[in-house]
């Protein structure tokens, strides 16, 4: 779907060209993944899915710890620390109603707790419209058992 306006911008929505205005699209973003907490190291692991009606070239997803992390990460390509307990990943392309790449990341919390919220949410949808955000966001506790919690 593709739609012109002169003159209107609204963040998010629309994309600046030259001669006005454009539609970005829209899609429905969601993650889900599984958790494993064992020994101070957890290891979480995200299937992104667009379910369209557009592909999208890229988006980020946010994922938020309750405990905090230590300060020495490894964390893979793509994925960048961006707070105490906070960390950003790229999603790469996501094709409509494709699972995306998998991504897996392992971090090492700063103490060894016996459990742990974990956050994921969308951050950054590739300046598409998203009228579904009920999907967006994934809440899981994670015991300290070596098991994987599902989300």
């Amino acid at each position: 779907m593709r739609m012109r306006r002169y003159g209107l911008a609204v963040a998010g929505a629309l994309v600046l060209g030259t001669g006005g205005t454009a539609w970005a699209g829209e899609a429905d973003l969601e993650v889900h993944g599984s958790a494993v907490l064992d020994r101070g190291l957890m290891e979480v692991r995200l299937s992104p899915r667009d379910h369209g009606p557009d592909a999208l070239s890229g988006a980020s997803v946010r994922l938020r710890w309750s405990a905090a992390l230590a300060d020495a990460q490894r964390l893979p390509a793509g994925c960048a620390r961006t707070g105490d307990r906070e960390v950003v990943c790229g999603t790469g392309p996501l094709a409509v109603d494709e699972p995306g790449e998998q991504l897996v990341v392992p971090v090492r919390l700063r103490e060894r707790p016996s459990e742990v919220t974990l956050s994921v949410d969308v951050a950054w949808s590739g300046g598409v419209v998203d009228h579904d955000r009920t999907n967006d966001t994934q809440r899981v506790l994670v015991l300290a058992t070596g098991d994987p919690y599902v989300f």
